[in-house]
């Protein structure tokens, strides 16, 4: 469904699960990015309603999910460390395309975020499915299903939006570029790392 060209390697679980500290930590960090993602979107695209009215529930549920990995953190006696840098982000937002026009720029930013989302589903995936923790892999299916809906939500906006884009053409190229970065990828108690 998501058409990643690589999947994670299930052993990633076990690096997850060998601190989940650091683990539940850049989750929480990457759910706030994600909402600060969709604000921005939201306060550069105004002119459309259905975008903002969608997005502002996606954001909404993000800090939901920011507040649900806290709580976990807190119930496991553990401390939100500070925000992680997160390279992998910083190497999909280096891709996008921010040398055309205004909506070009926008149609790759919804590319970006829809990037996002379909790798971290991918990646709650491989925990819901390997963890021993039991009452952590039910977290992460739950989560997994609201990513793949924040996944379609990026992906049908850049289609509906697009001027002079053709999306399925450059979905394909991020996924692509994002295949070859993955590889990179899967050895940290990071949610992308």
């Amino acid at each position: 469904m998501l058409g990643l060209k690589l999947l994670t390697d299930p052993r990633w679980a076990n690096v997850a699960e060998s601190n989940l500290e650091e683990i539940l930590t850049d989750h929480a960090w990457c759910e706030q990015k994600a909402a600060s993602n969709a604000i921005s979107l939201i306060t550069q695209n105004c002119e459309y309603e259905d975008l903002v009215h969608e997005l502002t529930a996606i954001a909404i549920e993000e800090m939901q999910h920011f507040q649900m990995v806290i709580d976990i953190i807190k119930e496991r006696g553990y401390t939100l460390g500070r925000e992680r840098k997160d390279d992998y982000v910083g190497r999909l937002m280096k891709f996008s395309k921010k040398d055309g026009s205004r909506n070009q720029a926008f149609i790759d930013r919804l590319l970006f975020a829809a990037m996002i989302e379909a790798r971290s589903c991918e990646r709650f995936r491989v925990l819901s499915k390997n963890l021993q923790d039991e009452k952590l892999a039910k977290f992460y299916h739950d989560l997994m299903v609201s990513e793949a809906n924040h996944y379609t939500t990026f992906l049908n906006f850049a289609r509906k939006y697009t001027e002079g884009v053709d999306v399925d053409k450059r979905w394909q190229e991020w996924l692509t570029f994002e295949g070859e970065l993955i590889q990179s990828y899967g050895t940290k108690e990071q949610i992308h790392g």
